[in-house]
């Protein structure tokens, strides 16, 4: 192995922006920003930031992610209306098959790392 295969996972060049579809967005602005550090060959494993203002919208994980929170509160609320708090420093994991909401309660960064399985 040489540094080649080390990835910083910075924020140092532009994100990519977007807003999330008006059919998933249940409050809030909806504008994000992505700055995607690494993707492997298979196109099944990335890595980088991801940061939102308040809002809040429908997910539906067909991904495994990791997320640290790096600034912001999130909450996470199922379908039985289970909800659960993460802060900055707080490391966890989303399993494929979660559906319920993801709310930024306030702005967000996080540092992600998403496995996507083959169908």
């Amino acid at each position: 192995m040489t540094l080649e295969h080390i990835h910083n996972i910075t924020r140092s060049t532009a994100p990519s922006t977007d807003q999330i579809a008006g059919e998933k967005l249940l409050s809030g602005g909806g504008a994000t920003q992505l700055w995607n550090a690494f993707s492997d060959a298979s196109g099944q494993f990335h890595v980088g930031h991801w940061a939102s203002d308040a809002c809040k919208m429908r997910v539906n994980y067909t991904e495994n992610e990791l997320c640290v929170l790096l600034s912001g509160r999130a909450a996470l609320t199922d379908e039985a209306g289970n909800r659960q708090e993460f802060g900055p420093q707080q490391p966890f994991v989303i399993e494929a098959g979660f559906t319920g909401t993801w709310e930024s309660l306030e702005p967000v960064v996080k540092i992600y790392a998403i496995f996507e399985p083959n169908p």
